[in-house]
């Protein structure tokens, strides 16, 4: 997928991953979807892992702002 997945406490994402050498985000989603997202910057990835909700933070800084594709 793209690194090792983590999980997070949050009602709409359940696991989330990043591979530093292809800067490609993956976002497991509760109902079992996984997306990959292109060209994240690190510092995107390491906000959301900081996130007080992940969920909003998906939505303010990473949902219709790269490129994407469902792989699952």
């Amino acid at each position: 997928m793209g690194g090792k997945m983590t999980s997070v406490p949050s009602s709409n994402l359940a696991a989330v991953g990043y591979n530093p050498f292809t800067a490609v985000l993956t976002i497991a989603f509760h109902g079992d979807r996984v997306y990959q997202y292109f060209r994240v910057p690190v510092s995107i990835y390491q906000g959301l892992l900081r996130a007080e909700s992940h969920g909003k933070y998906f939505h303010a800084h990473i949902k219709n702002r790269y490129a994407y594709r469902r792989i699952r």
